[in-house]
This record gives C-alpha cells, sequence and structure tokens, in this order.
C-alpha cells in the first residue's frame, strides 16, 4: 500500500536537502520525533542526492563536527608561516649543504654558478641541477622544499611571483602547475606546488630521495619560470633561494641559501658581477689603507676660484694641513719641489729673503750679459766700463 506522506512530498533538490538536513542538525531530537515518518524518504534522497552529484568531495554536514579529510602529510605552513623567512644557512645534525656544477663564462652556458658571490646565473626556464648532500640519511617522508625571497630588506617582506607577462602567456605555462609560481621543479611527477594562507608566499617541495648507489648526492632540477629584469615581478631587485630539508610533519632539518639571477646570458654576467667584486673590495681596501695613514691629516674643502679673500680666510688657517692627489710621477715631483721651496721660505727670516733676491737678480742679470758675444774678436763696450781713449 503507497503512504500517502511519501505521495504528498515533492521531489526535493540536493539545495532543498542540504537546508533541510541543516535544520535537522541545528534542532536535534525534536525534529526527529515530530518526523519520524519522514526519516526512510530523507536517507533515501540523501543517497541519491551523493550518487548523482558530479563533485563527489561534497559531503552533507552531520550534527557531531566529523573531521572528512585526513591531515596532509606534509606540513604547509612549518617553513612559509613566518613573516620573513630566515636566510641563514643552517647544515643542522645532518651536514645539510648544497653542490652546483663547475661555473663557467662562455655565452653558450644557460646555468652556472659562482662559489666567490654564492650566487646563480640562468636563463628563464632552463634546468638548473642543484645537487644536496647530507652527511647521515634523513627520516623516512623528508621533504625538500624551495622558497624565493627578495634579498635587500625594503623588499623581504613582499612575496616573490612571476610578472604578469609571463603568468597569462601560454608558454611555460602547460600542465598543471600554477602559473604565478616561480620556482618550479622539473622532471619530478610528486612534486607539490604550495601557498601559504596567511603570508601568501609560495614554495615547492618534492620527497627527498638517497642517492644512487655510486653518489653521494641527491639532485633536483629547479626552473626559474621569469626574468630578473622583468616590470611587474622581480623588477631588477637580487633575490634568495631557500632550500630546507624537513620532516614530514614539517620540522626543521637543515637549510641552505643562495642568490639567483635570471638572465639572457649567465656566463657574461657572472665574469661582470665577480669583475665589480673584485673592483669594490680592492677600493675598499685602499680606503682602508689610506685611513690608516692620513688619520692625522684634516680634510678641508678648497675653496672656489674668484672667492673672496674672507672666504679663504674661513676656508682654513696656516696651521691646517691639506692633501692633494696628482696624476703622474712628474707632476707630483714638480709639485713637491715647489713645496718644499715653500716651506724653506718660510724658515728664513725675511732679511735673508731681502737678500737672496737680490743675489739672485743680480746673478741673473750677468747670465743675460755674458749671452751676448762679441763680432769678430772686438771687445764689447759695456755702460759702466770706459774706453783707452776716454
Amino acid at each position: 500500500m503507497a503512504d500517502p506522506v511519501s505521495d504528498s512530498l515533492e521531489p526535493l533538490s540536493q539545495e532543498s536537502f542540504q537546508e533541510l538536513w541543516s535544520i535537522i542538525g541545528t534542532r536535534g531530537d525534536e525534529i526527529w520525533e515530530q518526523n519520524v515518518n519522514l526519516f526512510p524518504e530523507l536517507e533515501s534522497l540523501q543517497n541519491e542526492a551523493i550518487c548523482s552529484s558530479s563533485n563527489v568531495e561534497v559531503l552533507f554536514e552531520s550534527p557531531a563536527p566529523v573531521q572528512q579529510h585526513p591531515l596532509p602529510s606534509v606540513s604547509e605552513t612549518a617553513t612559509t608561516a613566518s613573516t620573513v623567512p630566515s636566510t641563514t644557512d643552517y647544515p643542522g645534525e645532518l651536514g645539510f649543504e648544497l653542490r652546483f656544477q663547475q661555473s663557467s663564462t662562455a655565452k653558450s652556458v644557460t646555468c652556472t654558478y659562482s662559489p666567490s658571490l654564492n650566487k646563480l646565473f640562468c636563463q628563464l626556464a632552463k634546468t638548473c641541477p642543484v645537487q644536496m648532500h647530507v652527511s647521515a640519511p634523513p627520516p623516512p617522508g623528508a621533504v625538500v622544499r624551495a622558497t624565493a625571497v627578495y634579498k635587500k630588506s625594503e623588499h623581504v617582506a613582499e612575496v616573490v611571483k612571476r610578472c604578469p607577462h609571463h603568468e597569462r602567456t601560454p608558454e611555460n605555462n602547460e600542465g598543471h602547475v600554477p602559473p604565478g609560481h616561480l620556482i618550479r621543479i622539473e622532471g619530478n611527477q610528486l612534486a607539490r606546488y604550495q601557498e601559504d594562507q596567511r603570508t601568501r608566499r609560495q614554495s615547492v617541495l618534492v620527497p627527498y630521495e638517497p642517492p644512487q648507489l655510486g653518489s653521494t648526492c641527491t639532485t633536483v632540477l629547479y626552473n626559474y619560470m621569469c626574468n630578473s629584469s622583468c616590470i611587474g615581478g622581480m623588477n631588477r631587485r637580487p633575490i634568495l633561494t631557500i632550500i630546507t630539508l624537513e620532516t614530514s610533519d614539517g620540522r626543521l632539518l637543515g637549510r641552505r641559501c643562495f642568490e639567483v639571477r635570471v638572465c639572457a646570458c649567465p656566463g657574461r654576467d657572472l665574469k661582470s658581477d665577480e669583475e665589480n667584486s673584485r673592483k669594490q673590495l680592492e677600493k675598499a681596501g685602499s680606503k682602508a689603507s689610506a685611513g690608516g695613514t692620513k688619520r692625522s691629516f684634516k680634510e678641508v674643502s678648497l675653496p672656489a676660484p674668484g672667492s673672496s679673500k674672507r672666504n679663504r680666510a674661513s676656508a682654513g688657517s696656516d696651521e691646517d694641513t691639506f692633501t692633494l692627489q696628482v696624476h703622474g710621477r712628474e707632476r707630483y715631483e714638480m709639485l713637491r719641489r715647489i713645496n718644499e721651496s715653500l716651506e724653506l721660505k718660510d724658515l728664513v727670516p725675511q732679511s735673508e729673503q731681502e737678500k737672496y733676491r737680490e743675489r739672485l737678480h743680480r746673478n741673473g742679470s750677468r747670465k743675460e750679459r755674458g749671452g751676448l758675444a762679441p763680432k769678430r774678436g772686438k771687445k764689447l763696450l759695456i755702460k759702466e766700463d770706459k774706453s783707452n781713449s776716454d
């Protein structure tokens, strides 16, 4: 016999059933006692809605708080939860360290590393092998995470992302990888791309693989998907890559950092940066040595030509000591002699100076007279001398 209550009910949609189910969950046993005859219909409608739903992950809320999904095996906020991630190297108990291929300055190289600068130079979307070495095997389930941060303190709070152009273009955006992530992993289907819900920092991690037989390092292939000069992205701001070794529950085992520059010609830029760094070190060393020898000198700016005597007098007294940089040995010797002459002048009294001036004047007059030679053996008559006829 047909149930009159069931015949009087119209078919319920999934939304109507969810609304009714939430009402049932809030009112509890009172609803069930008043509508005990509806229970078989509700159960059948629930099963029907679950089976017909296209999204199998949509579950109906029950009155009791039941956990529907298990916790992820890797903590998504263990490393990226901090607003400013640490960039200090930490080898840890396992002696975690990174190794790179031999550096090269050839124009055709797509990835090279400078040990003196601790800086990786690479092209966009090219393979960057990074070798990871540990002195002891990590615990099972360990992962390797890579995160990019800005190097300078004024930019470190910002999140490093790709520029809008490379993020939206179809090129290099194939597959399931999120287009906004700067760092990608090549050749590993187990790579996981994460974004912290609070800081919005992005990272990519892969399970740690022990070294193969005959090798001491594990190699991970990274790709950088935006140039350092891209406007709207890094915009010529230097970045650091933080590589961390973590346990399955997010506990830190080791940390290493290195600077990255994504450019069109890695070999040329590596050579240029190393040369600039060498010049800066030499300049700093010369300044330090010069500061030790000239520490007692007082630096006073020289007055501009044509300034008044008052300005010249206020620039410094005779007790001040000045330094002058001269290019060329010849000029230096000339100015040195002039300086010695002036110093000797200060030591000679004024009366003696007048005698020296008269002597120099007489010597100069005699040299001028001696320069006029008589012609054909005749005697040169001088005004002061008297002839024999007189």
